[in-house]
């Protein structure tokens, strides 16, 4: 009988890691989504904002300074929501494996 309680609170304990292990991946896609929403939102109403200055430039030079002051700022924006996005992805890693890690020292 024991080999069948044994047998049967590994199968529940490989079940509850991954039920837990879903929810930590779904709460992490929802969370990199919302980044890359709020990103997305943010980037429109810059280059809205871009294009509202370069129809007011009054002279080529200033339309050339105004793009080259956006082409700055969205390339610095981009490479630092990249790296937080690549750490959210980092951190989605470990939660996927933080359960099946519980599990495995559990047995050892």
């Amino acid at each position: 009988m024991n080999g069948i309680e044994d047998f049967q609170k590994i199968g529940k304990d490989n079940f509850d890691a991954t039920v837990k292990s879903f929810g930590e991946v779904n709460k992490s896609f929802q969370a990199i989504a919302t980044e890359v929403t709020d990103y997305s939102k943010k980037a429109f109403e810059e280059s809205t904002a871009t294009f509202e200055k370069l129809v007011g430039a009054k002279s080529v030079e200033q339309a050339v300074e105004i793009q080259t002051d956006f082409a700055k700022k969205a390339y610095e924006n981009y490479v630092g929501q990249a790296s937080k996005i690549g750490e959210m992805y980092v951190d989605l890693a470990k939660e996927i494996y933080k359960p099946v890690e519980d599990v495995l020292a559990k047995k050892a």
